[in-house]
């Protein structure tokens, strides 16, 4: 017998191809669609190399993205197909399988899986007005961009796109929070976004829609529900990182610029959900930073030290003693110290855990 689990679970995991066919018990399809998806990627990638071939790379991202398709729907053909059973025992001890109702995470899945396209998760819950904003705004706006672009041949206007996957982001978190109120028995006010910013503002609170919109940038959502600490620490964490990965040329960290805004993003819709409800508590994300003042102020002295060395003074080392090479002088000393770092915060942490345990 199947065992329970989360189909909506299962579909988002399976985002990454084959990790939500793991999840639902299918090992086959777990195994076979990420071997055919990242060796269709692979296998572009090395026959354009070898080639030397642009559009060998594109083919297999195109093959990649077809199996990908190919897996979700797969899957979306399972989960639409189970029907989950139980079994009870009659007065003879004999086990009888019973229909296992679960209508209300039917409807959740189903509902999330429509939001996938903005605006049909509040279409299939009753809120037309409300998805039909949706639908314009994303859509919408995407066309007028595109018309634009075509129109005046500046690409400047495609930056604009990036707004789209936080409209995206806004109605997936605003369905799965709707479902949530449906079905804890709250009645659903079919209101468009305008509507509702209008309805703060004549309330004087502050605007949940308004929060969202503000969230895209790290920090400013919670700076403006009034969580300074909380919103100037994440704001100076995403800020600082890009400014300390461009200084120091350090593009092996560059995958930490889009986890901190995840993280900030999803931190102010957590923020949002529970304004209005409860009292929001400005928590830091880093504690005890103010006894730590010494240690950043050291490290911003430092960094402006090195921009100063590395703007001003190298170039004229340069030009004076071109034999130097203090260049290649300086990348060695930075990988060494990066490098040094690295293995201390390492050894630091393991001497720390190893305290905690004992």
């Amino acid at each position: 017998m199947q065992p329970q689990r989360n189909k909506g679970l299962a579909f988002l995991l399976n985002i990454l191809p084959g990790l939500g066919h793991y999840y639902w018990g299918r090992k086959g399809r777990a195994l076979l669609y990420p071997t055919l998806f990242f060796g269709s990627l692979f296998g572009g990638f090395l026959l354009a190399i070898m080639a030397g071939s642009e559009p060998l790379f594109i083919l297999g991202i195109l093959g990649a993205l077809f199996i990908w398709g190919i897996s979700m729907l797969d899957l979306l053909i399972a989960l639409i197909r189970y029907q989950p059973v139980s079994y009870v025992h009659d007065e003879f001890g004999i086990p009888r399988e019973v229909r296992y109702d679960k209508s209300d995470e039917q409807e959740r899945f189903y509902t999330i899986l429509l939001s996938f396209i903005p605006g049909l998760g509040h279409f299939q819950l009753g809120l037309m007005q409300r998805g039909l904003s949706f639908l314009i705004a994303f859509f919408g706006l995407g066309t007028i961009l595109l018309f634009l672009t075509g129109l005046t041949n500046e690409s400047v206007f495609l930056l604009f796109l990036g707004l789209l996957p936080i409209i995206w982001l806004y109605c997936m978190f605003d369905v799965v929070q709707l479902v949530h109120r449906k079905q804890a028995g709250e009645l659903l006010l079919d209101r468009t976004l305008f509507d509702e910013l209008e309805s703060g503002r004549e309330s004087g609170r502050r605007s949940k829609v308004f929060a969202t919109l503000l969230s895209a940038f790290p920090g400013a959502g919670q700076m403006y529900l009034g969580l300074q600490k909380r919103g100037l620490q994440l704001m100076v964490l995403f800020l600082g990182s890009i400014y300390v990965l461009d200084v120091l040329k350090l593009s092996l960290f560059l995958f930490l610029i889009p986890l901190i805004w995840f993280y900030a993003f999803f931190d102010g819709l957590q923020q949002v959900s529970r304004y209005g409800r409860e009292p929001l508590r400005d928590v830091p994300i880093i504690e005890g930073l103010s006894y730590q003042q010494r240690w950043l102020g050291l490290g911003l002295i430092v960094l402006g030290i090195y921009f100063v060395f590395t703007s001003v003074i190298m170039p004229y080392i340069d030009t004076m003693f071109p034999d130097i090479h203090l260049n290649y002088l300086i990348s060695y000393l930075k990988t060494v110290v990066v490098a040094v770092l690295l293995i201390g915060g390492g050894i630091q942490l393991m001497r720390g855990s190893k305290k905690r345990s004992l």
